[in-house]
């Protein structure tokens, strides 16, 4: 036996960076894109996607490490790295993906739609008659809404909001002269304009650009150069003082809608992080614009093609189904398929029967869960609604469903999140509407940012009071319920609704951390409960007895956790992790963590849903919930895992592991360097996807 010791599980070497492993999921997400074996159309889709995750990654992580230097500069995290190195090695891969998205959507996608006949055609290359309609659509609809804004001795250099589309427009005149004039695109304008008879689409920029001598008739000749600035979303105050970095004095009843309320405002004015220019920009437009904004080149990205790829999702094309994944239509659950949508009394028959497992985005969102609330709002049984809300829909049946059940004078209290990143605004509205028709209704709570997934209609019966729960892993959310996979249990277990209710209480009544007998409840219990699971694993390994974890989450990133799954690993114990984002844990290291297994699923659902199983000496212990195995999951929000007691679902939840883990066709396995890559089907054997086989076989 080797006298070699074990790799150190403190080491630095033994952790990646959270930030640089989420641009490594975000290469994953760009592979779909580049993936000739999927629609067209859906590559595309997923060129936008890309567009769309650029830009949230820089408000959110690079402005965050903006404010880390400025804050913090000497502290690291378990992988050792110093911010400022964090920053520069995010810019170089992010720059590199940029780039790579840029390529891909001008010399592959773009000429593959042409081949299909879906141009999207420079202005320069149209027929005259096209040239005539656009500009007549530029005078008409277009041209009385711009507004320049020159840069001179009488006017200072305009500010640029967050992700606004600008034309820097330099104007010769006939005296040589050069002026600088800033024309934001409007954005209540749609981006792509589609032409006459199917004959493509033209980006808006493109056409303002080619018109201005419409707007600067006396100038002799006219350059313009799309740009872009990225600005950071920074911490909101209330964000802070949950993690304690405010001072302890005793917050005002009711700040935080006034504290996030400033938040917004502050966002317009935020620091930028990244300059976006087209790349035919000239070196001396360019520095003259980074000294204006009071940047450096090194916030510079330059651009090939059109700027704002996440724009790409607004470009509708009708028809071409043969250019797209087959519709995917949900079905009902089996068990509920056959209850008449206004019979309230044969659907919670049907719950007090057994618990029932919802698999979304498979099973029918609108006739199980948002089912389940407007039997609540309508059943003349029911006598109040206790619900969560960290996203929901615009024109949301959800709060339909809520409104009515107030009006009917039932108890509803919803505790939404108001604090749910970029989703502020409309979270206060619907608030505010709930609390207009009656409902209780409670902004968060102090130092903790509120992720519980629960629902529970209390309902008064022959034989007394029962709580009917529902606790998932995703939003009350119709629209991402069609796109997001994710997990929920219907139940009226008595224990499992105490225990839900003791956590509203605790919740809307700021009452003290009760006493949960089922629920995991984070921050109160579920570090430790997680913990002494994993210990268990370990210990039960070394005393001879069946042994392992297996787990499905998005994200992987609490040192504490990892530590003790390298523990674990040393010991023998086989782990199997399935992590969709980002995951500091490095899979697969000799003498490390090499009993431990990490793979990503990537497909044409998001998926979002958590499952933890323990094998628990062979009688395992399953887990779903709302919390990833992250430090801001397990010490800084609220969090709930339920574990599973039918075990009908436990089988269920065992087949959804197992199939995620044959999936030999969208599924990229983790190697011990932190890379990731793509699986195969092996010679001869069938191609496997597990987002296609659920869609399938779900009943």
């Amino acid at each position: 036996m080797s006298s070699n010791p074990l790799p150190n599980v403190d080491a630095h070497e033994a952790y990646i960076n959270r930030e640089l492993s989420w641009l490594a999921f975000a290469r994953r997400v760009l592979e779909m894109a580049e993936d000739d074996s999927q629609p067209l159309l859906e590559r595309v889709k997923f060129a936008g996607i890309m567009g769309m995750i650029f830009d949230e990654f820089v408000m959110k992580r690079l402005g965050g490490l903006h404010q880390k230097i400025k804050k913090t500069p000497g502290i690291t995290g378990c992988d050792g790295l110093f911010p400022s190195r964090e920053l520069e090695l995010c810019r170089t891969e992010l720059q590199r993906q940029t780039k790579i998205l840029g390529d891909l959507f001008e010399d592959v996608l773009r000429p593959a739609l042409t081949r299909e006949g879906l141009f999207l055609p420079s202005y320069e290359t149209l027929a005259e008659a096209d040239r005539d309609f656009l500009q007549r659509h530029f005078e008409e609809t277009v041209l009385p809404i711009l507004t320049p804004l020159a840069v001179d001795a009488a006017h200072p250099f305009p500010f640029i909001s967050n992700l606004s589309l600008n034309l820097a427009v330099v104007i010769t005149k006939a005296d040589g002269r050069h002026r600088f004039v800033r024309l934001k695109v409007p954005a209540n304008r749609k981006r792509w304009v589609a032409l006459p008879e199917g004959r493509g689409f033209v980006r808006l920029e493109e056409i303002i650009a080619s018109n201005l001598q419409l707007l600067f008739p006396r100038a002799v000749s006219i350059a313009t150069y799309c740009f872009r600035v990225t600005r950071g979303a920074k911490d909101n105050p209330w964000d802070r003082a949950r993690q304690g970095d405010q001072d302890d004095e005793e917050l005002e009843p009711g700040s935080i809608i006034d504290m996030v309320t400033a938040e917004l405002n502050y966002r317009k004015f935020a620091g930028i992080v990244r300059l976006e220019v087209s790349d035919a920009i000239p070196d001396e437009l360019l520095s003259w614009l980074v000294e204006r904004l009071e940047i450096d080149h090194a916030q510079v990205m330059k651009i090939r093609g059109m700027v704002g790829y996440g724009d790409l999702l607004e470009l509708k094309i009708d028809g071409r189904s043969d250019l797209r994944d087959p519709p995917h239509v949900p079905v009902p659950h089996y068990r509920l398929k056959n209850i008449h949508p206004k019979d309230s009394e044969g659907y919670f028959a049907e719950i007090r029967k057994k618990d029932v497992l919802i698999h979304l985005p498979y099973h029918d969102f609108d006739s199980s869960i948002l089912r389940l609330l407007q039997h609540g709002a309508s059943d003349p049984k029911v006598l109040a609604i206790k619900l969560t809300i960290y996203r929901t829909s615009t024109q949301s049946p959800i709060i339909r469903a809520l409104t009515e059940a107030a009006e009917r004078g039932k108890q509803v209290a919803v505790l939404v999140e108001i604090t749910a990143r970029f989703d502020e605004a409309p979270n206060i509205a619907w608030g505010k509407q709930l609390e207009r028709a009656g409902a209780h209704v409670v902004y968060g709570i102090e130092r903790l940012k509120t992720h519980v997934k629960l629902a529970m209609i209390v309902r008064e019966e022959s034989d007394g009071i029962k709580r009917y729960v529902h606790v998932g892993t995703g939003n009350y959310h119709t629209g991402t319920a069609r796109l997001y996979g994710d997990l929920g249990i219907l139940s009226c277990h008595r224990e499992l609704g105490e225990d839900v209710s003791r956590l509203f209480n605790e919740l809307t009544g700021a009452i003290s951390p009760q006493e949960y007998r089922l629920l995991f409840v984070a921050p109160h219990n579920m570090r430790e409960r997680f913990t002494a699971l994993i210990r268990g694993e370990a210990d039960n390994c070394r005393a001879g007895k069946p042994s392992g974890i297996r787990a499905k989450l998005n994200q992987l990133q609490d040192c504490d956790i990892i530590r003790e799954l390298y523990l674990a690993s040393q010991a023998g114990v086989p782990i199997s992790l399935n992590v969709r984002g980002l995951c500091s844990l490095r899979a697969g290291v000799p003498g490390l963590s090499e009993t431990i297994r990490v793979f990503s699923v990537i497909g044409r659902f998001l998926e979002h849903s958590r499952i933890y199983r323990f094998e628990n000496g062979g009688e395992p212990i399953f887990l779903i919930g709302s919390a990833d195995w992250m430090k801001r999951n397990l010490d800084r929000r609220m969090e709930t895992m339920v574990p599973v007691c039918n075990t009908e679902i436990k089988a269920e939840l065992e087949e959804i592991l197992s199939t995620y883990e044959k999936d030999n066709t969208f599924s990229w396995d983790m190697l011990p360097d932190g890379r990731h890559e793509r699986r195969k089907p092996a010679a001869g054997e069938e191609p496997l996807a597990a987002q296609r086989h659920f869609a399938a076989f779900t009943r």
